[in-house]
């Protein structure tokens, strides 16, 4: 494979909507859907109303990467070899010794090959027994489920949960397919009233982007697994009424990473009307807006619509389980994860020292969501307690293992590259290079490990 990839050299570009294209104020965001799922539990499913109130240090939490185990109420963050770097019952975190007399040098029970599941082939998957959270829409839920599982604990003495259930049911209720449009749940009526609180427009240098884009031939394409009502709003608010001018195809509601995975009997495509499905379509025949459908009838209309027999299909997205690894593993898609987390993680010299040094008082803000977890650590890499006088080593998380090896670059945002030259050369990740070759803009990461209080140079030499 060659070490560089370029965007002049892709026939066709594709991007998720939700976290890519739409960037969300992560700390309004992540409060209004973790209000949106502990209004629901209390509510209609009879919780704690102590789920109802949280504290800005209850946020130093959320990390994603951490997989819930939904049996015992274990959240775990995983080594890249699959043995436990870090662990909580619910939100209280494992000491040095219980890790060691819970999980050892094991790799974690969950932590096995699974090639029927979607999310991954060598990750712990989305299934009845555990959860992997990797997104900043699925991240506010950690938080809730952790207080759950606190508060079946103390007041009820449970060991072992059957709530995941009641947390499907919420999401059902408030994101359903007619959500939007009967305006019920308690997200969508809340993002109506004040969309400009929660989402970001787009840059003028990410708009001038797509248009450039456009111009130099390539076909565009959003896929995303929001339903058409709300893509139309997201889009109309960050890139203008006419956003829909900028993409040769839109398909919406397309459910990831089914639309990957699934052969197209399972998943055909439908078209719309007023953004209500209407008849399934045998194939794709012509660009337009969609419902729904499968990549492989997606990329015959490719074929035909670039005139050559395999072109060069490039997507971005923020989900390593909806969008990275499906569409590198089943289509043989390039692929651009959007990483918020090198935007966050990045700290200054001033940040690192605390406010009593700094002389000044600020008061306590809600934590942003890509920013780094005292709890957790480094999204990237964690250090490794080592017995007697041996130093601690530092390894590389599991969800840094999953960057490296399935993204073709990875960059804190759209506006990052927005300004460079379709042909500028990005150094990819291969298995030649580094673990963080493929990281783009190339600067140092200087993280802060909360056990040793040592500094981290995250980017390799």
């Amino acid at each position: 494979m060659a070490q560089h990839f370029s965007l002049a050299a892709c026939d066709v570009v594709g991007f998720d909507l939700d976290h890519t294209l739409c960037r969300y104020n992560l700390p309004e965001s992540a409060r209004l859907i973790y209000n949106s799922f502990a209004q629901f539990l209390v509510k209609e499913k009879g919780y704690d109303k102590e789920l109802l109130t949280l504290t800005p240090e209850d946020w130093d939490f959320c990390c994603k990467g951490l997989a819930l185990d939904l049996e015992d109420g274990t959240f775990i963050k995983l080594a890249a070899d699959g043995t436990v770097l870090r662990a909580s019952h619910g939100t209280r975190m494992m000491t040095p010794e219980e890790l060691v007399e819970t999980y050892g040098k094991k790799d974690w029970r969950h932590c096995t090959t699974d090639r029927h599941c979607a999310a991954n082939v060598d990750i712990p998957c989305c299934s009845g027994k555990c959860y992997f959270y990797d997104n900043y829409f699925d991240l506010p839920g950690a938080l809730l489920c952790a207080r759950v599982v606190d508060s079946l604990t103390k007041n009820r003495g449970q060991k072992t949960f059957d709530f995941w259930k009641d947390v499907v049911a919420g999401i059902q209720h408030n994101f359903k397919m007619s959500a939007f449009k009967e305006n019920c749940g308690f997200f969508f009526p809340e993002i109506k009233r004040n969309l400009g609180k929660y989402v970001h427009r787009c840059p003028e240098s990410v708009k001038r982007w797509l248009r450039q884009l456009k111009d130099a031939g390539k076909i565009t394409m959003l896929i995303t697994s929001s339903h058409s009502d709300y893509c139309k709003l997201l889009g109309t608010y960050i890139l203008g009424k006419d956003f829909a001018d900028l993409f040769d195809i839109v398909i919406t509601n397309a459910l990831k990473p089914g639309f990957f995975s699934h052969f197209p009997s399972q998943r055909p495509f439908h078209t719309l009307e007023n953004d209500e499905e209407q008849e399934e379509l045998p194939s794709l025949d012509k660009p337009g807006w969609y419902s729904q459908g499968n990549a492989a009838h997606l990329y015959e209309l490719l074929k035909k619509m670039t005139n050559k027999p395999e072109p060069k299909v490039v997507y971005f997205g923020d989900s390593m389980h909806s969008d990275i690894f499906p569409a590198h593993h089943y289509s043989n898609w390039e692929t651009v994860l959007i990483l918020e987390e090198l935007r966050g993680q990045e700290v200054k010299a001033e940040e690192a020292e605390p406010l009593e040094k700094r002389g000044k008082y600020e008061p306590p803000k809600v934590k942003p969501l890509n920013s780094l977890s005292n709890k957790w650590g480094s999204y990237f890499i964690d250090s490794v307690s080592r017995r007697g006088n041996a130093e601690d080593s530092l390894v590389y998380t599991w969800s840094s293992r999953r960057i490296s090896t399935y993204s073709t670059i990875a960059i804190p945002s759209l506006e990052a590259i927005a300004e460079l030259p379709l042909d500028y050369k990005f150094t990819r990740f291969s298995t030649n290079s580094s673990k963080t070759a493929g990281y783009y803009p190339l600067v140092h990461y200087t993280l802060y490990s909360q056990d040793t209080d040592s500094k981290i140079v995250f980017t390799e030499k």
